[in-house]
């Protein structure tokens, strides 16, 4: 009896330890543009390292395209309505993946590659970002994709038109 109860004091503990399940959400990328070939999902989800982005983007021209979370999650105008790159911290344009949140935009994703048949693979952590909850939540904002390359430029990396994009929403927790 004493070694069921044991037992059962070590399950209840190990139950309290694992961590909740992650937030998970989506953002269903469509062209900006009437009639425009790119589509594509992308999937969501909260980890210790940050928020992890995987998914594809079709019917894009071959080539590297700026790739960012913006503040709102309104696509429409073009793209435009999404405001400007994600930036709680008041932090100049960089690439977050390689420089961090204390020396970029929390939304600046850098360049995503599409291939010559026009997909981009997607599969990045943002550091510090989380999906759902605090100042660094990407819920309710847009993913867009851009026309150019992002070159790191100031202010916002010359990256041209917003040709995808899409509202990142909670599809689970």
């Amino acid at each position: 009896m004493k070694r069921m109860g044991t037992l059962m004091a070590a399950m209840t503990a190990a139950l309290l330890a694992s961590p909740a399940m992650a937030a998970t959400g989506t953002a269903k990328i469509l062209g900006t543009a009437q009639g425009s070939p790119i589509a594509g999902t992308l999937t969501m989800t909260e980890g210790e390292k940050g928020l992890a982005v995987v998914g594809d983007v079709n019917g894009l021209t071959p080539g590297a395209h700026g790739f960012h979370i913006h503040e709102f999650g309104d696509c429409s105008d073009t793209g435009k309505a999404a405001g400007s790159h994600y930036n709680p911290k008041g932090n100049p344009h960089g690439n977050v993946l390689k420089d961090g949140q204390a020396h970029a935009h929390a939304g600046d994703m850098g360049n995503v590659d599409a291939d010559a048949q026009g997909v981009a693979h997607i599969n990045v952590t943002i550091p510090g970002m989380t999906l759902a909850g605090g100042k660094m939540s990407a819920a309710g904002r847009a993913v867009v994709v851009h026309e150019k390359a992002d070159d790191f430029g100031q202010p916002v990396g010359n990256a041209g038109g917003r040709v995808g994009c899409g509202t990142i929403v909670i599809t689970g927790n």
